[in-house]
């Protein structure tokens, strides 16, 4: 029975070969004309010859809607296959035909405004999505692409400008976007030590979008800048009651500006702040504090106590190194716990820290717009898995 079914199995293999290959034949026998030119050109795409193929499409005389639309499908086909010459080929011999329609007309040159993006021709693509802006055709989808453009190009300015036109018929609105636009001219600003440009940018993206953390952060980082750590401190403090999610990243100012406070509540807030939202960053700088405060075992307690309920690695690394710097511990003891802390770190060295909410690409460094997905705002910090407390309480409380 076994090697009757391993004789059938090339039979199969050939059988499903020929019905796809039939049934890519009929499909574009229905949407192409029953010219010779065409279906001999069809030959050549199932033999995998896409270079003749081309060929004799491009010489097809006759022009009519079902020939545009499977002309702009196999065009969008070797985009998508990365062979970005052949579709700009199908593309612009498209766009030279005097009797196309006005509607055709438009989609193939926001196709070939696609394949020049592809090819990195960005000049030549902003041309042809400005143009289909500018007749209204197309109109839309070109001021999205023009929007793309400019986000590579990082021309906030014009990203703006952009957005703006989109923004009267956009679903979902692009009050987020443009916030963070509003942002990276505040950085910009903020690096030319130019604080007013900076201020006014923040207070665009705070009026677009009020519940913008980032224009949070960076108005609190400029108050600390100019000396003004009460600001800093209140500004800080608003954007962690706002969610666990960013309390990491304003850690360093917000310590920062309640030591030049001279506050003698850092400690009470901090602990408060981690019994709210807890995050790997949030405690070990509370283990820090615990430390100086209170001494190494206190910390010690707290990071134990925290990882009873949440398996992560970068407190274990902390817990481990305090331990091991800790007097009294015999050679042998120490020892593996220095092996340990030395996988530790490696695996940690590894581990991503931050995450996109939306196509899930990881990273170790923050990015306000996710590299993969183009999204603004959805990477946000790996969250630690939880551990099982009731296997480890017993043995905790027994030690």
């Amino acid at each position: 029975m076994l090697e009757t079914l391993f004789l059938l199995l090339p039979v199969a293999a050939a059988s499903g070969w020929w019905l796809s290959r039939r049934e890519l034949r009929a499909t574009f026998e229905r949407v192409g004309p029953a010219h010779p030119d065409f279906l001999r050109g069809l030959n050549y795409l199932l033999e995998e010859q896409p270079d003749k193929a081309i060929d004799l499409f491009l010489k097809l005389t006759e022009v009519d809607q079902d020939t545009v639309e499977t002309h702009l499908a196999l065009g969008n086909l070797f985009r998508r296959r990365g062979e970005v010459d052949r579709a700009i080929r199908i593309h612009q011999n498209l766009v030279a035909r005097t009797h196309l329609s006005t509607e055709l007309r438009g989609y193939a040159l926001f196709e070939l405004g696609q394949d020049y993006m592809c090819a990195g021709l960005l000049d030549r693509a902003e041309v042809l999505f400005q143009e289909l802006v500018d007749c209204g055709l197309q109109r839309q989808r070109a001021l999205l692409a023009l929007r793309d453009l400019y986000q590579c190009e990082r021309d906030w300015r014009r990203c703006l400008a952009v957005a703006e036109q989109i923004k009267p018929v956009q679903e979902p609105p692009l009050a987020v976007e443009i916030a963070h636009y509003h942002c990276e001219l505040a950085e910009e600003a903020q690096r030319n030590a130019d604080p007013v440009t900076a201020r006014r940018e923040l207070a665009l993206a705070l009026r677009v979008d009020p519940n913008c953390v980032r224009a949070a952060m960076l108005e609190g980082r400029a108050a600390l800048a100019d000396g003004q750590p009460q600001r800093a401190v209140t500004v800080l403090l608003r954007v962690a009651e706002r969610g666990a999610t960013y309390v990491a990243e304003i850690l360093p100012e917000l310590i920062e500006a309640l030591q030049h406070l001279e506050r003698d509540d850092v400690l009470p807030l901090l602990e408060a702040l981690a019994q709210r939202h807890p995050s790997p960053p949030l405690l070990r700088s509370l283990a820090e504090v615990v430390a100086a405060a209170r001494g190494e075992t206190a910390a010690l307690d707290v990071m134990t106590a925290y990882l009873t309920h949440h398996a992560d690695l970068s407190v274990l690394e902390r817990m481990l190194a305090l331990q091991i710097a800790q007097e009294g511990i015999a050679a042998p003891l120490r020892q593996r716990l220095q092996v340990t802390l030395a996988v530790t770190r490696t695996i940690l060295a590894r581990q991503p820290v931050y995450q996109c909410e939306h196509c899930g690409f990881q990273a170790r460094t923050l990015h306000w717009q996710c590299p993969s997905c183009k999204r603004w705002g959805t990477v946000v910090p790996v969250q630690p898995e939880p551990t099982n407390a009731e296997s480890l309480s017993p043995v905790i409380s027994s030690e």
